[in-house]
């Protein structure tokens, strides 16, 4: 598909999370079909982009097709001779020269939603912020995602999602990816429990986490329960207290310090379970 540059292809694979690979000319030898610098991307369905045609490119698809399915795939390069005495499995390319390709794998990154972005939820997304991650920032106060105090993430390394929604902020789980992490902490318990029983209704997620004291969870799991219907094992997808137990600290930057390194470790989880087995 010719119809998107590569930095296109690379934002639209992300947006829709879908994995692809960055396949880059880096160095070229004598004569080849295309300079050092040319790119494209490739995806299990689709290419965009050209490094040259022929074997070469076909060889590189090939192979950025194989690093799509091993999730703990890394950079790698690829040396290729273009001579018709060199081997080849897609046609001779008798151009004479040596090229050089590097392979990027151009993973699914994890999802985040925090719900509430007050002192603990905004201190967390300024450390999310600084992960490749997609991050969603939920609220029914307008005036916690407004623009000039979001502005601050305008550097984030994270795509940061903004969700201002006045009365029903759980509408936004139907628009979450399948596996997102969804971390609950507004300024009302109501609304924390209305989540709670919203989230475990809709879709896939990843780990469910609760801010909050054992006797709120104690209230919560009861109605959850016994009026909400969700079996105690179903009630216990739901994590609280979050974040790291032996931090003792009570100040929002501390919690949300813990709660971002227990967010990483479930991300290493995740990787770990999706490759492939030796």
């Amino acid at each position: 598909m010719a119809d998107s540059t590569w930095i296109d292809a690379v934002t639209r694979l992300r947006s829709a999370r879908r994995p692809g690979v960055l396949v880059t000319l880096t160095g070229v030898r004598g004569h080849a079909p295309r300079e050092a610098g040319a790119k494209m991307v490739v995806a299990a369905d689709a290419t965009w982009g050209s490094i040259g045609g022929g074997n070469l490119e076909a060889v590189a698809v090939e192979r950025a097709r194989a690093l799509i399915g091993d999730p703990t795939a890394a950079p790698e390069t690829i040396t290729s001779a273009l001579s018709d005495k060199a081997p080849y499995q897609h046609g001779v390319q008798c151009c004479g020269g040596e090229v050089t390709i590097l392979l990027e794998p151009l993973p699914v990154v994890p999802a985040v939603a925090i719900f509430g972005v007050g002192h603990v939820g905004w201190e967390l997304a300024r450390i999310l912020a600084r992960h490749d991650l997609d991050l969603h920032l939920i609220d029914s106060r307008p005036e916690q995602l407004d623009a000039a105090r979001v502005a601050v993430l305008d550097d984030a390394v994270a795509r940061v999602h903004v969700h201002s929604i006045p009365l029903l902020p759980e509408i936004v789980l139907g628009e979450l990816p399948p596996g997102t992490h969804v971390l609950i902490m507004t300024h009302d318990h109501a609304e924390d429990a209305a989540l709670c029983d919203a989230v475990l209704r809709h879709g896939e997620f990843g780990s469910i986490g609760l801010i909050g004291s054992a006797g709120k969870w104690a209230r919560f799991r009861r109605r959850l329960v016994e009026e909400g219907g969700h079996s105690p094992e179903t009630a216990d997808r739901i994590t609280t207290p979050i974040g790291l137990p032996e931090l003792h600290g009570k100040e929002p930057a501390v919690i949300a310090v813990g709660v971002a390194a227990d967010l990483l470790r479930a991300f290493e989880r995740e990787q770990a379970t999706r490759a492939p087995a030796p």
